[in-house]
């Protein structure tokens, strides 16, 4: 007999779809209001299904063995801030659990009710749902076999004729403009939720806005990987004025004028209600891992998910589906006790099952990119040495870390200009951090120089065809066409012309750079960098080592 909790809302209803499509379970419908409860369990055929009302954030023991479950599953929400009531009850009771979870602090405080569920052979899963679940089921089938995993980006994008609940929407609000806690670039960083806005493509689905979101994957897959840099779930809305008037929305949360986007969770589901007639019911998710493969090739691998005709919120039920079913199977591989997120204890494959009723369909793409300089280069980049390849030839994330000295040129012009650009003040001697984060969609790598009290980025993108050795630097919105030299001791770069936007600059103001990277005596990296300001002269010269940072490091305000 499988207890569903919650099994009248938006998952639980179609969890007990699940269970009455492709099994012959018992199923108890139960939750606070019954006249749902029993509406839903009226859909389970052969008289398999039943009613039972049942408050999870108040149950006990008893109240589970005495309706005859043999299976608990928790798909009420939100999780978000909740306590595992019921978990604790069904450890007591000696029953297997499972749960929908996707609250990163809910999944997080999971483990601590180990103990107890090995005590009792309990099996308790959290998180048997699109997060942690499917997405790590996914990324362990993509990455079988690699040396190393450096970059994960996992991205929902549902419809927006998705049925949405009340505590979906508070889940979404309870993070909305709040600090998240991610991995990026080898730095652990407080980021808005709701923020870090980008448009994502998912393959067959096309491109769409997607947004920060706290789930239990910004702790686990750091976890899980070791050589991880950056660790990125987003979430986006199909309808653009819904994702960034979201975004909006959350602005006096970022600027703590607001404590939380929550009380106002009736009002949000009011808004995309009456947008529900617009956009579509297709949605999907994809799992981007980049890294290196078994042979040390820099490798990237997608595997995507497309929805059709409104199938998508069956989707975070699958895995729970999965696991109760292996659960119950008496020819299953048993699954050992203890209370742990539901991580490598199902395979994509298992999951991937379940869809097979359902208008879904799935897809994986590998492909082996160049990174930005092995392209620029050609057949140059195999003439450098190891060192600098090992820097440039990367496809995820990276992060180095080393020591550097810093000369600035002297007078007004010389400081406002090098405001301007955020560069570095004088250092005779100090720690610097390198990041680097490729986009091989846009063909381009962002550095970011980390210096004390002060940090600048660019970005680099080709300026001619592949092999031409030309890249272009960008410095907000000025950039540099730089001729990019490959040999045996190393690499040089030097500006060949310069432009604001998309306007070429004149000759004559054109600054000059002498720019090195080499190997020294210890087998570091090292750089040697000087930019020149015509009638000026010397504006900023730093040089110095960087080594790969395997260490994960904390942001410094």
């Amino acid at each position: 007999m499988i207890l569903v909790v919650g099994g009248a809302g938006a998952f639980g209803s179609r969890l007990v779809a699940g269970l009455a499509a492709t099994t012959d379970l018992r199923v108890i419908v139960a939750g606070r209001d019954v006249a749902k409860a029993e509406a839903v369990a009226r859909t389970v055929p052969d008289g398999r299904g039943r009613a039972a009302r049942l408050d999870a954030t108040e149950v006990s023991a008893g109240e589970l063995l005495a309706l005859g479950a043999t299976v608990v599953v928790d798909a009420a929400g939100p999780f978000q801030g909740g306590a595992p009531v019921l978990a604790r009850a069904a450890i007591e009771a000696g029953l297997p659990y499972l749960d929908l979870a996707d609250g990163r602090d809910f999944v997080a405080a999971f483990p601590a009710l180990d103990a107890a569920a090995r005590a009792n052979g309990v099996v308790a899963l959290t998180g048997a749902s699109s997060t942690p679940a499917l997405s790590n089921a996914a990324l362990d089938a993509l990455t079988a076999g690699w040396r190393t995993v450096e970059t994960v980006r996992v991205a929902i994008v549902p419809g927006n004729r998705a049925p949405r609940g009340l505590s979906v929407m508070r889940a979404i609000l309870s993070y909305a403009g709040q600090p998240v806690r991610v991995l990026r670039a080898g730095t652990w960083q407080n980021r808005p939720g709701w923020g870090l806005l980008s448009r994502i493509a998912v393959p067959g689905l096309g491109r769409r806005f997607a947004s920060l979101c706290e789930t239990p994957d910004l702790d686990i897959l750091p976890a899980r990987f070791p050589a991880l840099r950056t660790a990125l779930f987003r979430a986006g809305l199909e309808l653009p004025l819904l994702h960034l008037g979201l975004s909006l929305a959350s602005l006096p949360v970022r600027w703590r004028l607001l404590p939380s986007l929550v009380p106002l969770a009736r009002p949000f589901l009011a808004i995309a209600g009456w947008l529900d007639r617009f956009g579509s019911d297709r949605g999907g998710m994809s799992v981007e891992a980049l890294g290196t493969d078994a042979t040390g090739r820099p490798v990237r691998a997608v595997w995507s998910l497309v929805a059709e005709a409104g199938d998508g919120p069956y989707v975070p039920t699958l895995p729970a589906l999965a696991a109760i079913r292996r659960l119950t199977d008496p020819s299953a591989a048993p699954i050992p006790p203890g209370a742990r997120p539901c991580v490598g204890v199902l395979s994509l494959e298992a999951i991937e099952a379940e869809m097979a009723r359902l208008a879904i369909r799935t897809r994986c793409d590998i492909d082996h990119p160049a990174p930005l300089f092995a392209r620029v280069l050609g057949d140059g980049f195999a003439r450098m040495p190891e060192a600098l390849r090992a820097v440039h030839g990367a496809v995820g994330d990276g992060a180095f870390r080393g020591r550097a000295a810093v000369v600035r040129g002297r007078g007004p012009l010389v400081a406002l200009v090098a405001a301007l650009f955020r560069l570095p003040p004088a250092l005779e001697d100090g720690p610097i951090r390198v990041t680097m984060e490729p986009d091989l969609d846009a063909g381009s790598e962002r550095w970011t120089r980390h210096f004390p009290d002060r940090r600048f980025s660019s970005r680099m993108r080709r300026a001619g065809p592949d092999g031409s050795g030309r890249v272009r630097e960008h410095f907000g919105p000025f950039a540099m066409d730089l001729a990019v030299r490959a040999h045996a001791d190393g690499l040089d770069m030097a500006v060949t012309g310069w432009r604001f936007g998309p306007l070429p600059l004149p000759r004559f103001l054109r600054p000059t750079t002498q720019a090195s990277e080499r190997v020294d005596a210890q087998g570091r990296f090292r750089f040697d960098v000087a930019l020149f300001l015509p009638f000026l002269g010397l504006l900023v010269h730093y040089r110095g080592w960087l080594v790969r940072c395997d260490e994960r490091e904390e942001e410094t305000p």
